[in-house]
């Protein structure tokens, strides 16, 4: 049988500034949007975030997010290099983005890194994915499965830079998802991102700088990343996050006419989302998330999200008095064995009676069975007292 075992939790939220509360509106020019909170995962607004887009430029997420997985394991580092092919230079077409890579170059891995995640050169993107994998078509393999691994369940990548191809599409809630997998993942190269420009020292000539694409990184000290885009079809669009405190905030906006207002509306919803929502931090109490486990190796079996922090909540500023209930929903008994990080449990979460959120729990050490001694032992024990 199913059996729920439930608490409430009541608190108030302090607002240190009144703010009068009105939901996120994404602007018109806005064709497919998303702002979500990082924390806790929640989708704060959204607009046509599962229509299909080309990601343009928002690929090379995924091409940094490869090559930092080849550098986690210790495949590549940063100080290799990689020879430039002529199929890298000359795959830069008139008026897109590039590094200006000359054919038998050698260039560093960390420098091709920032050719791409600042300057957002095509040929740089080649250049790296054909030194790990060979051909930019074996990396592309790369790419999917890495998509499939953090369930980007819209998204096929067909190239490593962006350039327009058919069978290149996302979505920006997928997007949303690679952006916050990166966040998380990789803080040790996450610096590349909010770097405002990249001379590169080429070889046989002057050094060439040039500007990051993002320009709200000038415009908005908390802005951190991550990537702008732009294709014919996609028109202008940008995955972009601001951090303010411990709290981040994820955009992915598309399908915007100019780069201005792509510029103009990132910095209304991530403005918005902070001016107007809270984020609220429920600490894992012990004695509520917890299970009590029937002929285990442990009575008790301790339970968390996959934020190991705690339980995050979205609530608007000035909501006044918001009974929070906590709903901790799980199968009894539970099957033995259990291991640990195994999903036993879900927390379903209320304000005022609405069902706001609702979060996997996993177990945080493994429970084995009680030898048949002791088993035998309880459950006669059950049977006599029950």
């Amino acid at each position: 049988m199913i059996f729920k075992n439930f608490f409430i939790l009541v608190f108030i939220v302090l607002v240190s500034t009144p703010a009068s509360y009105s939901q996120i509106i994404i602007p018109d020019k806005v064709k497919q949007g998303i702002v979500v909170d990082h924390s806790s995962g929640a989708v704060l607004a959204e607009k046509n975030a599962d229509q299909k887009i080309s990601p343009a430029s928002m690929t090379k997420i995924m091409t940094a997010v490869v090559v930092f997985d080849q550098l986690k394991n210790k495949k590549i580092k940063l100080t290799d290099q990689f020879t430039v092919s002529k199929k890298a230079r000359n795959a830069t077409r008139s008026g897109e983005s590039t590094m200006f890579l000359v054919p038998g170059d050698k260039v560093s891995i960390e420098d091709l890194l920032r050719g791409v995640i600042i300057v957002s050169g095509v040929d740089a993107s080649i250049v790296l994915a054909e030194g790990i994998s060979g051909t930019e078509e074996q990396f592309v393999n790369l790419m999917n499965e890495k998509a499939k691994q953090i369930n980007m369940a819209n998204t096929n990548f067909s190239n490593s830079s962006g350039t327009y191809n058919p069978d290149n599409y996302s979505t920006v809630r997928d997007i949303a998802l690679l952006s916050s997998y990166l966040i998380n993942n990789y803080s040790l190269y996450y610096k590349y991102f909010k770097e405002k420009d990249f001379a590169w020292a080429r070889t046989g000539g002057n050094p060439v700088k040039q500007e990051n694409r993002n320009i709200l990184l000038s415009m908005d000290e908390g802005v951190d990343g991550i990537k702008t885009g732009h294709l014919k079809d996609s028109k202008y669009s940008i995955a972009v996050t601001k951090k303010k405190d411990n709290r981040r905030i994820i955009a992915v906006i598309s399908g915007l006419p100019t780069m201005s207002s792509r510029a103009e509306s990132s910095k209304l919803l991530l403005n918005g989302a902070f001016n107007k929502i809270d984020l609220v931090k429920i600490p894992y109490d012990k004695d509520k998330f917890k299970i009590k486990i029937w002929n285990g190796s442990s009575s008790y079996l301790d339970v968390k999200g996959a934020n190991k922090d705690g339980i995050f909540v979205n609530l608007p500023k000035n909501l006044k008095n918001p009974k929070i209930k906590m709903e901790l929903e799980y199968e009894y008994p539970l099957q033995l064995p259990i291991k640990k990080f195994e999903k036993v449990a879900v927390l379903r979460i209320y304000k005022n009676k609405e069902l706001i959120d609702t979060e996997d729990l996993f177990a945080q050490k493994d429970i084995t069975d009680k030898n048949i001694f002791f088993k035998g032992i309880q459950n006669i024990n059950h049977y006599l007292w029950q």
